[in-house]
This record gives C-alpha cells, sequence and structure tokens, in this order.
C-alpha cells in the first residue's frame, strides 16, 4: 500500500484537476471516474484532513491540480471524463516517464515533492552507459574505479569493528556488509576521516574520467542531456514541490521540441573533490534561439552507498541544481486562478 504522503500528493491532485469546489468535498464525492482509488482509502484521506494532519500538502497538491486543469499548457478549463491513478501498481519492465495520473488516456503526470532528485541510476548506467542501457546487474562503482582507495578506507574501518571480516573488501558478504552498516559511525573522524576524504576524491575523479570519456561527441553529449532531463518521446506533466517549498508545476517537453526551441552547445563534467561524499558535477550549455540568449543548467550526482556505509553498491542520485522552471525542456504552466471548472 502506498503510504499516506503519497496518497495525499497524488488523489488530491486528481481530485482538483476534476474541477470541485473544495478538498472536502472532493473526498465526500468519490468519483466513479477516478479509476484505482478504493473507498477505504478515501476514508483514510478524509480522516488525515478532518484532523488537520498534513494540511500544508493537503493544500499545495489541491493547488497543483487546480492550476493543471486551468493552464493554457496543460488541460485547459476542461472537465476530465476519466482519470487513472498508478497508485501501488507498477508497470512491467522500465518504466521511462515517471507518471503517477493519467488524464483521459493523454496527459501523464508526475506528483513530485520535496526533491530535486531526476533520477536514481547505478553508477554504470549512468557514467559508463549514458543512461541509454539500463542493466540491472549490481556493480561495486568502488571497486571498479577506485579499489586501491577503496580497500584503505576499508582496512580503516577494520579497528572500529570487534567482529571478524574478511582482509579483503572485495570479499564482503551480505552478512559482514550489515555488520559494518550496523556498527560504522554517522561520521569518521580522525585518520579515518583523512583516508575517507581521500577516497572520495579519488571516486569523484574516476569517475568524471569515465563519464567524460563517453561523452565523445557532441551527439552523444546531447542525447545524454536529455536523458538527465528525463525528455521522452511523448511529453508530459510534473506537480508538486520542490525540496525548498516552492510550488512546482511544469510540462517536459520532447527532444524534437527542445531542438526547435534550443541549441544544445556541450556538457561540462567536473569532480568534486572537496566535499563530503564523491560528487560529479554537470553543466549543460543551450543558446534560446528565439532570444539568442545562453543558458546553463547546472546539476549533480552523488555516488553514494545505499543504506549506509558499505551496506549494498554504490548508487548514483542525479540532482538538478537550476530551478526546474527556468530549465530548457520544462515549460512552466500558468499560475493556478480558480479552483472550479464547473
Amino acid at each position: 500500500m502506498p503510504a499516506l504522503r503519497t496518497e495525499i500528493t497524488e488523489i488530491v491532485t486528481g481530485l482538483a484537476i476534476f474541477g470541485y469546489p473544495d478538498i472536502e468535498h472532493a473526498l465526500s464525492v468519490e468519483p466513479p471516474a477516478f479509476r484505482n482509488v478504493e473507498r477505504d482509502t478515501y476514508a483514510r484521506l478524509r480522516e488525515e484532513y478532518s484532523s488537520g494532519g498534513h494540511g500544508r500538502l493537503f493544500h499545495r497538491a489541491w493547488e497543483n491540480g487546480v492550476r493543471f486543469a486551468n493552464s493554457d499548457e496543460a488541460l485547459r478549463r476542461r472537465s476530465p471524463w476519466l482519470i487513472e491513478w498508478k497508485g501501488p501498481h507498477r508497470p512491467p519492465g522500465y518504466d521511462r516517464i515517471p507518471a503517477d495520473l493519467r488524464v483521459d488516456h493523454v496527459f501523464l503526470v508526475s506528483c513530485k515533492f520535496g526533491s530535486n532528485i531526476l533520477l536514481n541510476s547505478s553508477p554504470a548506467n549512468l557514467f559508463d552507459r549514458l543512461l541509454a542501457d539500463r542493466r540491472d546487474e549490481p556493480v561495486d562503482w568502488y571497486l571498479e574505479v577506485a579499489p586501491a582507495a577503496y580497500q584503505g578506507l576499508y582496512e580503516a574501518c577494520l579497528p572500529l569493528v570487534d567482529e571478524s571480516l574478511p582482509s579483503s573488501v572485495a570479499d564482503l558478504s551480505a552478512a559482514d556488509r550489515d555488520v559494518l552498516k550496523r556498527v560504522l559511525p554517522r561520521s569518521f573522524s580522525g585518520d579515518s576521516q583523512r583516508v575517507y576524504l581521500e577516497f572520495v576524491s579519488e571516486v569523484a575523479e574516476r569517475s568524471a574520467e569515465r563519464w567524460r570519456t563517453g561523452l565523445a561527441t557532441k551527439a552523444v553529449a546531447e542525447s545524454t542531456v536529455w536523458r538527465l532531463l528525463r525528455l521522452e518521446s511523448a511529453p508530459y506533466y510534473v506537480l508538486g514541490e520542490s525540496a525548498s517549498g516552492d510550488p512546482l508545476g511544469y510540462r517536459v517537453v520532447t527532444p524534437g521540441d527542445l531542438r526547435r526551441s534550443h541549441r544544445f552547445r556541450g556538457l561540462d563534467v567536473l569532480a568534486e573533490t572537496d566535499r563530503g561524499q564523491p560528487i560529479v558535477t554537470w553543466h549543460a550549455h543551450f543558446t534560446d534561439l528565439q532570444s539568442g540568449a545562453d543558458q546553463v543548467v547546472t546539476g549533480h550526482v552523488e555516488v553514494r552507498w545505499s543504506h549506509g556505509k558499505f551496506a549494498q553498491v554504490p548508487e548514483a542520485k542525479v540532482y538538478l541544481d537550476t530551478h526546474h522552471h527556468l530549465a530548457p525542456g520544462y515549460v512552466p504552466l500558468d499560475p493556478a486562478t480558480s479552483s472550479t471548472l464547473f
């Protein structure tokens, strides 16, 4: 079952798109045209709303739905006849468009709250395969790009562990990793901190180097930026709230649309060697074809352990640092003007 926060952000957004006058009324109607939402889910949402819990989240989701319904970039004040909620249902295979709602079989809507993460990937899928070929086999990226530094960090951690562990980090079992996850401190100090920072620097440098090697031509770099920004062959919408609390509402265009409005000039990749974890920054350069102005979209990648130190193989979290509404390829929706369509 989806978490209550997920139900609020997605279902309340959908209810607002229908054009009901307010949240309380919409929750009481339980519209049959809102597919895949069970009666007990509505009851849970009514109870939470009447208790005052998650009040700000309810109202932000409602405002986002109203914005989508009224925007000339979206539904244009038309009343939808069908909305489908993905809910707990996940499609088979890899879903490239992160849609939570489908309106009238056509409009795909992603509800994204409290995060500037564009996507989670394995480092190999990002830095080696440029997000073009997604494979699920686990790769210990730290062992792949910085084996000596990784081993050095592991050896610096062994005195902090009472239990017997393998001498080589490459031989860690799942049980060994669980031990390290449980006993290692949240932050390193002393000699361990020095070794850790050396490890961070090495991983960042080698990751950036591998990425730059793959980005050999401007055409490859351009298609990689499309995938970083999650531009697909069909447009879709993102409604939500940024990590800083700003409302989000924009249409994600297709690569062809972006080429008609902006000229891609290049992608720069840089290792950040003085951060608390391995960081690779990226800067995508464009020229606005209408105004002639140059634009830069900035983001960064965190190469980090999943679920704690040594716990699992590393993951690559791709963040957008430029505000979404300022990024080429993301077309902001008009501000919400009314809560009622009919």
